[in-house]
């Protein structure tokens, strides 16, 4: 594990009073809980003064209960404004008013590798601030039909991620924690790093996301499958019940080979090529290789957003 840095001459910034700690319940029936679990804790960074508060996807999505603490130990029940399934980002707001400052959203993405970063988490009860470097700016595919095309990564990593806050040297957002990623080669060293979603890729759907939950724009197509991407040879690893996928006939240890006629390399061209196609509710031919043998499928593909906690379609 490498070591993080500490820095408790910075804890009164004012980051710290803008996160707030977020817990979300989700059913045991869900569709990500085998996945993800049914009980989610993470962070949230408020970004407005009226309480909206944006954190990573993940922590909320298909939570019946959401519950936030804010600095000061109050706590309120919240409830999801809106999902953005291509960033991966949420916004939530408390039911109950939470006091503390918001955060600046920074106004262009200009971050670069060697920049200096500050992500804050906690540790347990405790507020913990790491100093970090930006290591790399470039893409990241998710298995879980998910990609950004520049993805920050910073080193070293912070040990509770999930929604941090990542800010620049004057305090600003810049964006969201997602993940921590070990064996990630930075100039030929194995590194564990933290990914983090860039907060640009929302900023400007904001509004658009209370008004309506979601963006407005056509949405991608969405399958319902997990794949892992080694050596550019795609395997399905996972196949939601009742999704697109599913009802197809795909299957966890199907390879994935072609899709609409297009031999696919590597998992960001295949999540490119599928949403090439049209948007959702496309038809997808794809052409898996299963026990040595190519089989044919037609995947009816669907909005991400439309599909119920139980893998149904609304």
């Amino acid at each position: 594990m490498e070591e993080t840095s500490h820095r408790p001459d910075i804890l009164e910034r004012d980051e710290l009073d803008a996160l707030v700690a977020v817990k979300a319940y989700v059913p045991e029936d869900a569709m990500t809980a085998g996945l993800l679990g049914t009980e989610r804790s993470g962070h949230g960074v408020r970004i407005r003064e009226d309480g909206l508060i944006v954190t990573i996807g993940y922590l909320v999505n298909e939570a019946h209960d959401i519950w936030i603490t804010s600095h000061d130990g109050a706590t309120s029940p919240a409830f999801l404004v809106g999902n953005d399934f291509r960033s991966g980002l949420a916004l939530i707001k408390p039911t109950l008013p939470l006091s503390g400052p918001s955060l600046t959203i920074v106004e262009r993405d200009d971050l670069k590798v060697g920049d200096a970063v500050v992500m804050t988490g906690s540790a347990g009860a405790e507020p913990q601030v790491v100093e970090s470097q930006i290591v790399a700016r470039q893409e990241f595919a998710g298995r879980w039909e998910y990609l950004l095309e520049e993805a920050i990564f910073t080193a070293p990593p912070h040990p509770s991620w999930s929604g941090a806050a990542l800010t620049d040297l004057d305090g600003r957002l810049c964006g969201i924690g997602s993940l921590i990623i070990q064996g990630f080669e930075v100039r030929g060293e194995q590194r564990t790093v933290n990914m983090s979603v860039p907060i640009q890729l929302i900023a400007n759907a904001i509004d658009e996301l209370c008004e309506h939950g979601r963006r407005i724009e056509s949405p991608r197509p969405w399958l319902g499958m997990l794949v892992h991407d080694e050596d550019e040879e795609l395997t399905v690893v996972g196949v939601y019940r009742n999704c697109p996928a599913d009802a197809a006939g795909v299957k966890p240890g199907d390879i994935i080979m072609r899709v609409g006629g297009h031999e696919i390399f590597g998992l960001g061209h295949f999540y490119r090529t599928v949403w090439s196609l049209g948007q959702a509710g496309v038809k997808v031919p794809i052409t898996v290789l299963r026990e040595s043998s190519r089989e044919e499928f037609v995947v009816e593909s669907v909005e991400r957003g439309a599909v119920t906690h139980k893998g149904t379609v609304q």
